[in-house]
């Protein structure tokens, strides 16, 4: 059977269109990160969801994949709706809100940041190839605003530096925003400046000394705007033309339109060709809310704390549910279509997996007996997975994948014996389904599983080797002050399963066993 055409959503032309990367069967995508201010909640991971399954379909395909996802850090603001956000930075203002659990700023961004990795760890998705920091690029924020600036893009008032709408003819054609008046519409207003030329104009820098976190900038100390920081983060690394562009559908207006101008601006053509974003979650029926007891991250439902008693208590009482749970009952609703999460929802996913776990078991049983017979399963398993396949290749379509699957753990199921030849086929089929969906087995733990299995010694010194280079190298960070680029290494770390302690006397390190 030939590969099918993989498809997706695109906002930009509103048509659902083959996806036909710029070097041949090699995706690169840039997907905006989660602002580490609190734990991500399950709407957040929705659409970190759908980065993960792109990334999983198009290597399903035979494609090499190149993503860059971010950490935002500082320059979110809590009225970041607007088109000129105002309001205090979301990281300074969680700061003034937990008092004194963190020394400073940068405590409260890695330990959000740290939670954010373990949370994502637990779901099983992918790690991206770069996971760069806001606060380690703002001097390529800053040459980034400087271009613009003289280019004609941009112009600085005594408050800062704001992109000129004006300049950019295409303003508005990704969300449709295109008038100023549009922007009364909004329930708030927008920030006043009487430098301000356009009400559509947005911040590129903002100045303001007394900002937690700021740096020294031709107009003075302050901060940059948080759009900036996703247009340079995502060329910094993909360069000025890369294929797509993921986040949530609130994205679409201020940020993502805001990036088109400022890419299009500094590159002199686009930079995306394609544009796919997650439509809003709801929780039994309404908008997730801290007031309507609905509010769950992530961590609420798969490890429940004494006092977290918004959660069921099913879920508490039980310790939580199997974050593969999780992840599939998020994947009931396809990306692009407005979801209902509901606790049923989540308790008949709890039941799928474990259908899907025991039918591993049963296999890997089967695998040790080796008993003799044809194999019967092969044929039908095959065709299975090609149907899973040409569901996530036809827009993401996850409830149809998750169906098909579902048919092929019934088919394990069925079989009255399963020979060796047949569990061979079997193991090959989970093997690849997981690779797709990643609902049956989470990686993460399956790399413990395999390190926990090594003789002494066995194929663990090129790993070893690789923590020490990288631990040298953070402290070569440190030592020459370079604190961003050493928070960065170590969030590399992180993401790999490894646990840096800094002793008094050297640093350490350990594999994580546990969430």
């Amino acid at each position: 059977m030939s590969a099918p055409t993989f498809r997706l959503h695109n906002t930009l032309t509103h048509e659902t269109e083959p996806v036909e990367p710029i070097e041949e069967e090699h995706l690169r995508f840039y997907s905006c990160g989660p602002t580490v201010y609190m734990y991500a909640h399950i709407g957040n991971f929705r659409s970190f969801l759908t980065t993960d399954l792109i990334r999983r379909t198009a290597e399903a395909l035979g494609w090499d994949v190149t993503n860059v996802s971010n950490i935002t850090d500082v320059g979110h603001l809590t009225q970041d709706d607007l088109v000129d956000p105002g309001g205090a930075d979301k990281m300074q203002q969680a700061l003034e809100r937990e008092g004194e659990r963190f020394a400073n700023i940068y405590d409260l961004a890695r330990h959000y940041t740290e939670a954010f990795l373990e949370d994502w760890r637990a779901l099983n998705l992918r790690e991206p190839e770069v996971r760069p920091r806001a606060t380690e690029h703002v001097t390529d924020q800053l040459h980034a605003v400087v271009e613009l600036v003289e280019k004609g893009h941009a112009y600085t008032t005594d408050r800062g530096v704001y992109f000129s709408v004006e300049s950019f003819e295409d303003y508005g054609h990704l969300s449709g925003n295109t008038e100023a008046q549009q922007l009364e519409a909004t329930d708030r207003d927008v920030v006043e400046d009487p430098g301000k030329r356009d009400p559509r104009d947005f911040a590129l820098w903002k100045h303001d000394p007394e900002h937690l976190m700021h740096w020294h900038s031709p107009w003075g100390w302050g901060y940059p705007g948080w759009h900036i920081e996703c247009s340079v983060m995502g060329m910094r690394y993909l360069g000025d033309r890369f294929d797509l562009h993921t986040g949530g559908e609130d994205l679409i207006f201020p940020h993502h339109e805001c990036e088109i101008a400022q890419n299009q601006a500094l590159a002199g053509h686009p930079v995306v060709n394609y544009w796919v974003h997650t439509r809003f979650l709801q929780v039994e029926g309404e908008k997730m809310s801290k007031s309507a007891g609905n509010f769950y991250t992530v961590r609420d439902l798969i490890q429940p704390g004494p006092d977290d008693t918004h959660v069921p208590a099913s879920i508490r009482e039980r310790g939580g549910v199997d974050p593969l749970a999780l992840r599939y009952a998020l994947m009931q609703g396809q990306y692009r279509k407005p979801f209902n999460f509901t606790l049923d929802t989540l308790e008949t996913a709890a039941r799928h997996v474990r259908r899907f776990q025991e039918v591993a078991e049963r296999v890997d049983q089967a695998l040790d007996a080796d008993a003799d017979g044809p194999d019967t399963l092969g044929d039908r398993l095959g065709d299975i997975y090609d149907r899973t396949l040409a569901a996530m290749c036809n827009d993401l379509n996850t409830p149809a994948a998750t169906a098909a699957a579902l048919e092929g753990a019934k088919t394990i199921e069925q079989a009255d014996r399963l020979s060796g030849a047949a569990a061979e086929s079997a193991h090959a089929w989970l093997a690849r389904t997981n690779d797709l969906l990643g609902i049956i087995e989470s990686e993460f733990e399956a790399d413990e599983r395999a390190g926990d299995a090594m003789e002494p010694g066995l194929d663990t010194a090129p790993l070893s080797s690789s923590i020490d280079e990288l631990l040298q190298d953070r402290e070569a960070a440190r030592a020459d002050g370079e604190y961003a680029r050493a928070d960065a290494i170590r969030d590399t770390l992180e993401a790999l399963g490894i646990e840096v302690m800094d002793r008094p006397d050297g640093t350490e390190w350990r594999r994580k066993v546990e969430l």
